[in-house]
C-alpha cells in the first residue's frame, strides 16, 4: 500500500498536503481567497474560510467515532446504500478508480472486493481452457493468474482530512487491505492530478461539506478519462411527504443527541442535518452535474429519496 505524505509523490505527482504545515497553508490560502465570500454552514452564514476551517475541524473532532455514528444513526442502511453504489458503477479489472472524501476507506473496500469477486469469476471460466494444457501448464498459468487478482485495478482515497485518513490506513492494515490502493491529502476543488486519468470518479457523503461543488465537479471532469464515469452518492430529499416529515423529526430531534450521547457533538451532527437540508434537491443537482460538462446524467433514489446516487459520463 503506497502511503503519499510529507511530500512524497504517486507517479510523479506530489500530494498537496494539510497536515501541520500543510494545514495552516491551505488555511491560510482559504482565508486569502474567500475572507470576504458568504458560504453556509448548515444554517449559519459565514465567509468561505470560516466554513472551510470549520468543516476540516467538525471532522477533526468527530473521527474517532464516525463509522460508530454511521452504524447507529442510519441503523446500518449506510452500508446497503454504499453497496448499491458499488453495484452501479460495476467495475471491471483494471478500473482505475479515484474516491474522493472516502478517508475512511469504506468504497475502497467495496471496491477491492469487487474486483477480486470479478477476478475471481475469470479465473474459474480460465480454468475451464486448461482441460487440454500439461499439468505443469496449468500449474504455471494458474499461479500466474492468481498473483494477480486485482487485474491492474487501483484506488486512490483523496479526502482534505489527515485524521480521517489515518483511520482509513488502520483500517485497511487490520482487514487486510495491503494492494491496490493509495492514500492521498488532496483538496476536492483543486485535486492533485493530471487530467484524464481514472476511470471512474466516486464520491461518498461528501460532496456536501464542500465549499465550492461547482468547481469540485468541474475537477471530476477534468481528472476523469473520456468515457469515465462520475458517481455520487448523497443524501438527498425524499420523495414522499410522509417519509419526509419522519425523517426530519428524525433528524432534528435524535440525530443530534445521538452525536452528544456517542461521540460528544451534538453541534456537529446538528450541522450535519442542517447541510442536508440544504443541499440541491435531485433535480437541481443533475443540472449542476450536467453544467460542468457531463452527459448522460441521471439519478437513482435510495430509500424513497432519503438518499440518490447520481451518475454522469465524460463524453
Amino acid at each position: 500500500m503506497a502511503v503519499l505524505a510529507g511530500g512524497r509523490c504517486l507517479g510523479g505527482l506530489c500530494s498537496r498536503l494539510l497536515g501541520s504545515p500543510g494545514k495552516l497553508w491551505f488555511l491560510r490560502r482559504q482565508h486569502t481567497d474567500g475572507q470576504y465570500k458568504k458560504a453556509s454552514f448548515g444554517f449559519q452564514s459565514v465567509t468561505e474560510a470560516e466554513k472551510n476551517e470549520k468543516v476540516h475541524e467538525l471532522f477533526d473532532r468527530v473521527s474517532l467515532k464516525y463509522d460508530l455514528m454511521n452504524d447507529v444513526m442510519t441503523l446500518g442502511i449506510h452500508r446497503l446504500w454504499k453497496d448499491s453504489l458499488l453495484r452501479l458503477m460495476n467495475p471491471y479489472p483494471g478500473t482505475q478508480l479515484l474516491d474522493v472524501a472516502g478517508g475512511t476507506g469504506d468504497i475502497a473496500f467495496l471496491f477491492l472486493d469487487y474486483i477480486h469477486s470479478q477476478r475471481e469469476v475469470q479465473l474459474r471460466r480460465d480454468l475451464k481452457s486448461y482441460q487440454n494444457l500439461s499439468w505443469l501448464e496449468v500449474s504455471k498459468s494458474y499461479q500466474k493468474t492468481r498473483q494477480d487478482l486485482l487485474g491492474g485495478s487501483h484506488v486512490v482515497i483523496c479526502d482534505v482530512n489527515q485524521k480521517m485518513m489515518a483511520i482509513g490506513e488502520k483500517k485497511a492494515q487490520h482487514l487486510g487491505y495491503t494492494e491496490g490502493l493509495s492514500w492521498v491529502v488532496g483538496n476536492a476543488e483543486e485535486l492533485p492530478f493530471t487530467a484524464d486519468k481514472f476511470d471512474v470518479y466516486s464520491v461518498a457523503f461528501g460532496i456536501r461539506n464542500m465549499t465550492h461543488i461547482k468547481q469540485a465537479l468541474q475537477e471530476a471532469y477534468r481528472v476523469l478519462k473520456p468515457g469515465g464515469r462520475f458517481l455520487c452518492l448523497e443524501f438527498s430529499h425524499a420523495s414522499n411527504p410522509l417519509i419526509s416529515r419522519i425523517y426530519d423529526l428524525y433528524s432534528f430531534q435524535v440525530i443530534p443527541v445521538l452525536g452528544e450521547v456517542i461521540a460528544g457533538e451534538w453541534q456537529s451532527y446538528q450541522y450535519l442535518v442542517e447541510s442536508i437540508r440544504l443541499f440541491p434537491t435531485q433535480e437541481e443537482f443533475k443540472a449542476m452535474i450536467e453544467d460542468a460538462g457531463f452527459m448522460k446524467v441521471d439519478y437513482h433514489n435510495l430509500t424513497s429519496g432519503v438518499v440518490a446516487i447520481h451518475s454522469g459520463f465524460k463524453l
